[in-house]
């Protein structure tokens, strides 16, 4: 669930953040041109204010015009020449016929074409240029053109235009933008960060809701679960889900109760009836088949009893974990199997490591071994092998009993070691349907577990896996 909420809030952050930054390099891109525009205005408002005392033409005398024009005009040249080594900006005052009064550098022509030219235009008509296009910082030819009307008692005589180079302009932007981006990188690492501690703050509890879950799922009735961390709603769920733990634990505390002492109290009476019928068969002739039936069926039912009685005390029995030789274990259990499995003509070995170790509950894990073994020699025809092979597996500890009886079909499967199930095609094989309910109910007090699957061609892989490390 992580993987899925913490990307979706990074790509909403990112989002955010570019919406954010985007305007922002736009608007700082404009704030700087606007900047320098301003400047270029001022400055060639000065030069006009400069130049509106040397607008009038040549006189015809000798010399062609006054010394005091002549001295206005030099100094107007003076500063254009000054301002352009200065600042690297081309700038000229032109005549209303386009021919120039002074210029910087010498032979500056009047635009002809483009924004200069434009501008050039709206000055004639009395008015400042417009703004230029925006420069941006990848536009390597761009330039700022500025254009000043030069007035004169009140009617435009001359024009002074301004055409700037943008190269620092530009740089000024591309710094501009590179610590906004730098500021959003920061800023989305913060929202990285933010975003995971804020996922694990929301999830936590589920994962921790989620565990118990499993606990429970797998015996362990206990697990709880504080609800003390996440959102309300998820305290709310941790406070119902710790009520439900508490209400399934009594319930199933009642009928393990419930089951015990039904067994307990049926046993006694099954024993006085099992005793009067043994009495009353000593009166009736020998082979008797009415007796010999009542018999078999009371011991059955004592069979059940017990089973039910050892059901429910494995359900309830805390595990008493250990670490054990599983190895060691599963080949004593094996030897001790082996003389019943000669007489029914089963050959029943050991092949596995010679020592494996795992944590379990050895009495547990002995009995869960002896049913399963038990149930293997049932169902194996004579002459047929019955092996049980003990292995590493990873994290967890593998015993596998695989037999060459006739197996179970897909659907029986998905249904044994239910409580009282038995296959049908094996009703007339001894047993009560609790035995592998019984070592269920062992191995997952200890944290091991128990499956089935068919053996090729024919017969049932059971694996039971213990932990190999401390619960």
């Amino acid at each position: 669930m992580r993987t899925r909420l913490l990307p979706l809030l990074i790509v909403l952050m990112a989002g955010v953040l570019l919406a954010l930054g985007i305007p922002l390099g736009v608007i700082t891109a404009g704030l700087e041109q606007q900047r320098v525009v301003v400047d270029r205005i001022d400055d060639a408002a000065r030069f006009a204010s400069l130049a509106q005392f040397v607008t009038a033409r040549p006189t015809a005398d000798a010399d062609g015009k006054s010394a005091e024009e002549d001295e206005r005009l030099a100094t107007l040249r003076a500063e254009l020449r000054r301002y352009h080594a200065l600042y690297g900006i081309r700038v000229g005052v032109f005549y209303r016929d386009r021919t120039p009064m002074a210029a910087a550098p010498t032979g500056l022509p009047v635009p002809d074409g483009g924004e200069g030219a434009g501008a050039f235009n709206e000055a004639l008509a009395g008015r400042r240029s417009h703004d230029p296009q925006q420069i941006w910082p990848w536009d390597r030819d761009g330039r700022i053109p500025v254009a000043s009307p030069v007035i004169r008692d009140g009617d435009v005589v001359a024009v002074v235009v301004t055409d700037s180079p943008t190269g620092r302009m530009r740089a000024h932007v591309l710094d501009s933008w590179l610590l906004i981006a730098a500021g959003e990188a920061a800023a989305m690492l913060l929202a990285v960060g933010a975003a995971i501690r804020l996922t694990g703050w929301v999830l936590r509890p589920v994962r921790v809701l989620d565990a118990a879950s499993h606990d429970i799922a797998t015996g362990r009735l206990k697990s709880r679960v504080a609800a003390t961390a996440g959102p309300p709603e998820l305290r709310r769920l941790a406070r119902s889900f710790n009520e439900m733990a508490d209400n399934v634990e009594d319930v199933l505390e009642q009928q393990r109760a419930f089951v015990a002492d039904a067994s307990h109290q049926l046993r006694n009476p099954l024993s006085a009836l099992l005793l009067r019928i043994e009495l009353l068969a000593l009166e009736l002739p020998d082979g008797n088949e009415e007796i010999a039936s009542v018999r078999t069926e009371g011991k059955r039912l004592a069979r059940v009893l017990d089973d039910l009685l050892d059901l429910a005390l494995a359900e309830h029995a805390p595990a008493d974990l250990q670490l054990t030789d599983v190895a060691a274990l599963a080949a004593e259990r094996v030897d001790s199997w082996r003389p019943l499995a000669d007489e029914r003509g089963v050959r029943l070995t050991y092949a596995g490591h010679r020592a494996v170790t795992g944590w379990a509950d050895p009495v547990a894990l002995s009995s869960a071994l002896d049913a399963v073994v038990d149930n293997a020699l049932k169902f194996t025809p004579r002459g047929e092998p019955v092996t049980v092979n003990v292995a590493p597996a990873g994290e967890r500890v593998r015993i596998t009993v695989t037999d060459r009886g006739p197996g179970l079909s897909e659907d029986e499967l998905a249904r044994i070691g239910d409580r009282f199930w038995r296959s049908g095609h094996h009703q007339n094989v001894s047993g009560s349907g609790l035995g592998l309910s019984i070592t269920r109910a062992l191995l997952a007090a200890g944290g091991a577990a128990i499956a089935y699957a068919p053996h090729r061609p024919h017969g049932l892989r059971v694996t039971v896996t213990v932990p190999r490390s401390a619960p």
